[in-house]
């Protein structure tokens, strides 16, 4: 069945917006300043022009201990709402520093339990197999 011929509810549809989440064949690391808060070789890129690709990697890859969730959320029309965690170790430069789509729209389910970085606030690695 086609998801979009019954999207979920709050989805919005626009045939202008092209929005592609693919498997990542290779290593993505993510550090804030030495410490590594992830390591994933199951990481998917997201694009969705005009903003840069991000990688969303499984959850089971990040490193929670080193993670606050914060009050800040945000909503996306095409993904559905976006909850935030902070590094503590980064202080103010690592605030909201990560975001998931915890229970995004059907249309969007490729990245339920994954997270993605501010790549201003993270330095991220991507080496391709």
């Amino acid at each position: 069945m086609d998801k979009l011929a019954n999207p979920a509810p709050g989805y919005q549809r626009n045939p202008d917006k092209v929005i592609t989440v693919e498997p990542y064949r290779g290593n993505v690391t993510v550090r804030a300043g030495d410490t590594v808060i992830a390591r994933s070789t199951r990481a998917k890129v997201l694009s969705e022009p005009p903003y840069p690709a991000a990688f969303y990697i499984p959850f089971d890859d990040i490193d929670f201990s080193k993670l606050v969730s914060t009050e800040h959320s945000t909503h996306c029309p095409y993904k559905g709402d976006a909850s935030y965690w902070s590094i503590q170790a980064a202080g103010e430069a690592g605030k909201n520093a990560m975001w998931a789509y915890e229970q995004p729209f059907d249309e969007m389910t490729e990245i339920r339990n994954h997270g993605a970085f501010y790549a201003n606030k993270v330095t991220v690695e991507a080496t391709p197999d």
